[in-house]
């Protein structure tokens, strides 16, 4: 990792507090070693970016390591594709595992022997129940299960069976490999899990090889087992899985990591789950992963935001032992704070009003010096040019304007941003009566947009020279839901009725300053007195296509405060 600099990362918590106790006993002889684990059937979401900074940031703050594990255990729902955006998510967040990539499929060979051992041992059968059946006989939170009529065969007739299943002798949901625990457990997880199930699909990895495939449960411990993990990190929703996670390196008699559970990111007008956004995706509710709208990392990269902001977002948050919703605006908060200090500064009409200085010479083009950034001496200033015709925004004028309305109106003067002070004196409409051309004047003396003759003004106006314009798309893009939790299925609904119509709005008719017309994809700024915006894969110098990454300032409260 290449661009962070903080003396913590990760700063104090629950899990450091009990890696210090571990550093202090002497377990693991001191050492700090974590994983990032996630699972190549679907695209990283911010969730993801919050684990992400915990494992490799823990392993930094301890000068320790952090290996990135894909768990391939599943070839049904797994692709290269999400292992590539995989990596390219985790490497864009600013962390690197080095020459520790691994996969779970590296240790198939040893998970299969381990397999073995426990069944020659007694601790695991193999069960001929229906998948209908083992839920049936798992009893519920109230009630016992109760053994399946499989379990009491002998070693060798299990043997023989999990060696068929193996060679594929057998079908999909013929036969399962279940651990032998307890089936009156209190925690249903220990009532006989499943170890190992049968899936005829080929593996992305190990190709045909394999026909039975194991479970998280099994295959997890087993992996931070052989990679020496000393913590392995997970969501609450394995707290009740941990027991399970240390019965099998128990009864394998192997190396022990410890597991901690810590709380999932639940973040407002979101969705964090896999299954549904596969469900948005594949719906076409948008327009894909990297859909600006999504909580995929690769989707709020393309939006804009910086990595630094994602970083601080997850720093600020905290690491917590309860679930929470953590409100979108800290997240926003984040992006603005990093945007502005390294965004430079343009001018860009979203909605465009024209404006005619009458008393400016029409060949004339002047040229007047913007900062390119006022947060940063060093970025430097541009020449942007000036002329008789411009583009404002169409917000900054309004006809019956009412006392408090500090921009333009008839007969009102105001400040174009280092250029000069101009009055509005007629406006120009079409048959249908909307205002499409401002007639303005300008004061000559007031030069570089202010005046020395004591007289002020208080609105300050942006524009675009119309002769030196470059027209581009803007998109515009909000909260995807209307609900602050989509996935409250309480009143009946589905999280897709929540869908915001208008978390994308598109307009063909903006206009930015010249220096824009031909920058990279990726590239990020500031449209003055607008937001900030990011340059789409889209662009091209023929097709300008820009992003808005974020208002100026948190506007979605007071919207929906009015609509309520």
């Amino acid at each position: 990792m290449s661009d962070i600099n903080n003396d913590s990362v990760v700063g104090k918590n629950f899990i450091t507090n009990i890696i210090d106790e571990h550093n202090e006993s002497g377990r693991y002889d001191g050492r700090v070693a974590t994983r990032f684990p996630p699972e190549p059937n679907g695209y990283l979401h911010i969730g993801h970016a919050k684990s992400i900074c915990l494992n490799f940031g823990l392993a930094l703050d301890y000068d320790g390591t952090c290996n990135m594990r894909f768990d391939d255990t599943n070839p049904v729902k797994e692709d290269v594709e999400y292992v590539d955006s995989i990596k390219e998510d985790v490497h864009w967040l600013g962390f690197d595992w080095d020459d520790r990539l691994h996969y779970t499929s590296d240790y198939f060979d040893k998970m299969y022997e381990y397999a073995v051992q426990l069944i020659k041992s007694g601790k695991a059968y193999v069960d001929s129940l229906t998948a209908e059946q083992i839920r049936e006989y798992r009893g519920t939170l109230k009630e016992p299960g109760k053994n399946s009529p499989y379990r009491e065969r002998s070693v060798e007739e299990n043997l023989e069976l999990f060696e068929g299943m193996k060679a594929g002798r057998y079908e999909e949901g013929e036969h399962v490999l279940r651990a032998k625990i307890d089936m009156a457990s209190p925690n249903i997880v220990m009532r006989d899990p499943t170890l190992y199930r049968i899936r005829k699909a080929h593996h992305h990895r190990t190709g045909d090889k394999w026909c039975i495939y194991p479970m998280y449960d099994y295959a997890h411990c087993i992996s931070d087992s052989i990679e020496g993990i000393t913590h392995s990190i997970c969501t609450l929703e394995f707290e009740n899985n941990r027991p399970l996670y240390d019965w099998v390196l128990e009864n394998l008699e192997v190396y022990r990591p410890q597991q901690i559970e810590f709380a999932r990111l639940n973040l407002t007008y979101t969705v964090m789950s896999k299954r549904r956004l596969i469900q948005l995706v594949q719906e076409g509710h948008v327009s894909g992963w990297d859909d600006p709208r999504m909580s995929t990392i690769s989707g709020m990269r393309r939006r804009g935001y910086p990595a630094e902001a994602i970083r601080n977002f997850c720093e600020r948050i905290g690491v917590a032992k309860a679930n929470n919703m953590v409100d979108f605006a800290l997240l926003e908060f984040s992006v603005r704070e990093a945007l502005n200090s390294t965004s430079p500064r343009y001018m860009g009409v979203v909605n465009s009003l024209k404006v005619v200085i009458e008393n400016y010479p029409e060949d004339q083009v002047e040229e007047f010096v913007f900062q390119n950034n006022p947060e940063d001496p060093e970025a430097g200033s541009r020449m942007v040019p000036f002329s008789r015709e411009l583009y404002i925004e169409r917000e900054d004028f309004r006809e019956d304007a009412p006392k408090k309305f500090f921009r333009l109106a008839p007969g009102r003067e105001v400040r174009l941003r280092y250029a000069y002070y101009v009055t509005c004196t007629d406006v120009v409409k079409d048959e249908n009566g909307e205002v499409v051309e401002l007639r303005c004047t300008y004061d000559p003396k007031t030069k570089g947009g202010w005046s020395d003759d004591g007289r002020k003004v208080k609105g300050t106006l942006h524009w675009v020279s119309v002769a030196h314009a470059v027209k581009t798309e803007v998109r515009l893009y909000d909260h995807l839901f209307t609900k602050e939790n989509p996935m409250d299925t309480s009143d009946g609904s589905d999280f897709k009725d929540h869908i915001n119509p208008d978390s994308l709005k598109v307009l063909n008719e903006c206009y930015v300053e010249p220096a824009l017309g031909d920058v990279e994809p990726g590239f990020k700024c500031q449209f003055e007195r607008v937001g900030y915006f990011c340059a789409d894969y889209d662009y091209t110098k023929e097709k300008p296509v820009f992003n808005r990454t974020a208002t100026l300032r948190d506007t979605w409260k007071k919207i929906e405060k009015k609509q309520k």
